[in-house]
Formats: C-alpha cells, structure tokens, sequence
C-alpha cells in the first residue's frame, strides 16, 4: 500500500494530463495492473511513474523542464511552505516567467539548485536556535 504522499503524486500528474478518469484508469491497468491508485504496490507506482515521465505530456520541447524536474520543483516547494504566489513572484524576480511549465530544462536545474540552497539555509538557520 502507497503512502499518502505518493497516492497524492499520482492524482496531481491525472488532473494535470487532464485525462478522463476511463483513460487514468485504463493506464493504470496497462501499466501496473490496477484500476485504483490505492491497490499500486510500489513497484506499481514506479512504473507508472516512469510511464508518465516519457510521456509527451510533460515536455513542450526537447529543451523543456521534465516531469522529473517539476516534480522535484513541487516537493521544495512544499518542504519551503511556498504557496503558489510566493513561487511565481521567486520566478518572476528571477527568472522572467511566473509559470514552472514555461522553464527550460536548463533554467529548472538552476530553480532547483536555488530553492534547495534555500532550504538548506532555512534548515541551518533552524538548527542554531
């Protein structure tokens, strides 16, 4: 059984293919061999994540951010408590876009690298009082 964490991943990546809940469905069971989230053991879940990750889906162009990457971005967000308008405002200061989905391959490694920076900072800083 899939952890809640996990079983959300998977809801997040249906609602944003915007696939009806037939296809969702019928993939997990091409996939994984479940018709429900909840019956995905982990290796179940790796696959259809990884199914998921070579979708076309997930990049606009050869140079655009993976799954992976906008995954990666959503979990230091959450770890940051960074709300929606906090992360567009951080883009948009830095690097000229509001929306994750318009990051380039390359332009998202460096979001990467900057919010784990500052999540590192704020953990240091934690660890001092």
């Amino acid at each position: 059984m899939l952890d809640h964490k996990k079983l959300a991943v998977i809801h997040i990546v249906k609602k944003e293919l915007q696939v009806s809940d037939q296809e969702y469905r019928d993939t997990m069971e091409k996939v994984a061999g479940v018709r429900s989230a909840k019956d995905l053991d982990e290796p179940g879940f790796q696959r259809l994540m990884r199914y998921f990750a070579r979708s076309t889906h997930y990049r606009a162009s050869r140079e655009g951010i993976t799954f992976r990457q906008r995954m990666y971005i959503k979990h230091l967000l959450e770890d940051l408590a960074w709300d929606s308008l906090h992360c567009a405002n951080f883009l948009k200061k830095y690097y000229k876009t509001s929306n994750i989905g318009t990051l380039s391959k390359t332009e998202a490694s460096k979001v990467i690298e900057a919010l784990k920076h500052i999540l590192a900072g704020r953990q240091k800083m934690e660890g001092q009082e």
